[in-house]
């Protein structure tokens, strides 16, 4: 499984947020934990909580217990 960048982080915001500002850091320098810094227009109006969910980012997370039997699936 390979990890994703923070070029491909960016781009998934920027394609759920045309016209947002976008900043990625990588917090370990392991490319395992990330920052994102997100501005735009379309939270004006928003509380933080509806912000967050217009980030909102995929995340499927297992144990390697749970791992092993989704990827047999």
């Amino acid at each position: 499984m390979s990890a994703i960048t923070p070029s491909q982080v960016k781009a998934s915001i920027e394609a759920g947020i045309p016209e947002s500002i976008v900043q990625i850091t990588d917090l370990t320098g392991g490319g395992d934990h990330y920052q994102a810094v997100v501005v735009s227009a379309q939270f004006a109006g928003k509380s933080l909580i509806q912000q967050h969910q217009l980030v909102y980012l995929a995340l499927k997370t297992y144990t390697p217990e749970t791992w092993q039997q989704e990827s047999a699936n």
